[in-house]
């Protein structure tokens, strides 16, 4: 079976890295994108199993990407895991998102998290 792909969208390289690697860690292949319209045009050409999220992102906001996903038929059931620091917008976003995330983010919660969002195993379980 093909690896599920997670869209990592988050502009701070390293931070990119380490959620990249702690999905990879779970399993799955990854893309990274540092801009919201970069999302947004890799969204309407592609449709990934999860979402890491930004809401601070150059040129759109987190908040605008989030939105698109849940309107566009096509990617509703998307998995969405919002990553952010700013706890305040973050609970304005719960009920769309389907994890919200505390920056900082420890490795291993992202991967441990991602994994119980894996479509490979029967019930998203993925207990490599």
């Amino acid at each position: 079976m093909d690896k599920p792909i997670a869209l990592v969208v988050e502009d701070e390289y390293d931070i990119s890295l380490i959620f990249a690697r702690a999905l990879q860690s779970a399993g799955y292949e990854t893309e990274i994108v540092r801009s919201g319209d970069t999302a947004l045009t890799w969204l309407r050409a592609a449709t990934p199993n999860l979402v890491i999220l930004d809401l601070q992102l150059p040129r759109v906001p987190g908040t605008q990407i989030l939105h698109y996903i849940r309107s566009d038929p096509r990617l509703t059931d998307i998995r969405v895991i919002v990553a952010t620091a700013h706890p305040n917008i973050a609970a304005a976003l719960q009920d769309r998102a389907d994890w919200i995330l505390i920056k900082p983010v420890n490795f291993g919660q992202l991967r441990d998290l991602a994994k119980r969002f894996s479509p490979t195993k029967p019930g998203g379980d993925n207990d490599q």
